[in-house]
């Protein structure tokens, strides 16, 4: 199948491609069935470079833009992998990128491209706030040169595949500020040395193979040259790297519906009951056809946000807007694929049951699908705020 939409961008397209047929189907199914960490596949990405897409040239990095990171995102998963192994550097770098200062971005962006650090996680939810962001109790307060951190995070990801965080904690009480929003910085944080330090790590076992923890900080110290951009203004830095993540997800989502409708469209030609393919029966056949057209609008509605963010035009709106149609065009494909897939659906060798469960992810994270339609409400028609 090759849809129109994906000629865009096609030798990035072709590498990422012949990288991931070196890791077929057996080597992720056999991570999933271990729940291991695909070191092997994240440390190929490294060393080719796909993973310093966005950092500036010279830096280190490629220099390119959020489209072709997307790319690379999709093209992950449309192999048959999972991004959510490696993600997290190409979104949690952009607020490093947009609001570090020059002596953080030399210390950290040229290690980070060259594959001597990795910087994958980025501790912002709490167990008593989840997306309401403003109310987190995480707090950091300044004694001399240093940050003193008190708090607790939930569903943080690939801490222990992860030399840097990125850590967002109230720096002035929400009661003294003007809005709600102000009053939080962003810290980058050495896992490592923080586990000696104060940082406590608990892995939380879930559904999908995908590393996540809670975190407690106990007296942390966090040097105050560690301090991203301008203390207070935290929340408004991170919105950068927010709307980049939304779209990076889509584009995982949708590498992930190509493969459920290639996946599906195969089985449906091949596998013959009472005497006929079962493609050939529009029970079968329009659900398909439908998950490919919503792909497909998924997928231009992933490159408009792409092309706004990359000309540093506002783009909340596309962000979500992609991030809420590929989540939804996924999960449908991924529906289709199993239901016509009958009972090997549920087989492992298939693979379908693992992607199943990984894209399932998306309708709740990294924002849930109401939560979107909140924001277009609000933001976008003008309604009242339904929260």
């Amino acid at each position: 199948m090759s849809p129109k939409t994906t000629d865009r961008h096609q030798d990035i397209r072709d590498g990422i491609r012949a990288l991931c047929a070196q890791f077929p189907s057996e080597y992720h199914r056999k991570v999933d069935q271990a729940k291991a960490y695909p070191e092997d596949f994240v440390n190929a990405l490294i060393r080719a470079g796909w993973l310093a897409a966005l950092i500036p040239v010279d830096h280190g990095g490629s220099g390119l833009g959020l489209a072709e990171a997307s790319v690379i995102m999709e093209e992950i998963n449309r192999s048959g992998g999972n991004s959510g192994a490696c993600h997290g550097q190409m979104y949690v770098i952009n607020t490093l990128i947009k609001h570090g200062s020059a002596a953080q971005k030399e210390r950290y962006l040229l290690p980070i491209a060259a594959g001597q650090l990795r910087l994958q996680s980025m501790a912002v939810t709490e167990p008593t706030t989840g997306t309401d962001t403003t109310k987190i109790k995480t707090t950091a307060t300044k004694r001399g040169d240093r940050y003193i951190v008190n708090g607790q995070k939930v569903w943080i990801s690939r801490v222990q595949h992860s030399d840097l965080m990125i850590l967002l904690a109230r720096t002035t009480p929400v009661e003294q500020c003007q809005t709600p929003s102000q009053g939080m910085s962003i810290f980058m944080v050495d896992i490592k040395e923080a586990q000696k330090n104060g940082l406590t790590v608990k892995p939380i076992a879930n559904m999908v193979n995908h590393e996540t923890n809670e975190l407690f900080f106990d007296n942390l110290e966090i040097p105050a040259e560690n301090l991203v951009g301008t203390e207070g203004q935290g929340f408004k830095h991170l919105l950068s790297g927010l709307n980049a993540e939304r779209v990076l997800i889509a584009a995982e989502c949708i590498g992930d519906a190509y493969w459920f409708i290639d996946r599906a469209t195969t089985y449906a030609k091949e596998r013959v009951v009472f005497g006929r393919p079962i493609g050939q029966n529009q029970g079968v056949q329009f659900p398909i056809a439908e998950c490919y057209i919503e792909t497909e609008a998924a997928n231009l509605m992933r490159f408009r946000a792409c092309d706004l963010y990359d000309a540093n035009e506002p783009c909340g709106a596309e962000a979500n807007m992609s991030k809420y149609l590929a989540a939804k065009a996924s999960w449908e494909a991924a529906n289709a694929c199993i239901q016509f897939h009958g009972g090997f659906g549920f087989a492992e060798e298939y693979d379908v049951e693992r992607k199943f469960r990984e894209t399932r992810l998306y309708q709740v994270a990294p924002i849930s699908t109401n939560m979107i339609l909140s924001y277009i409400g609000q933001h976008v028609l003008g309604m009242p705020r339904s929260f």
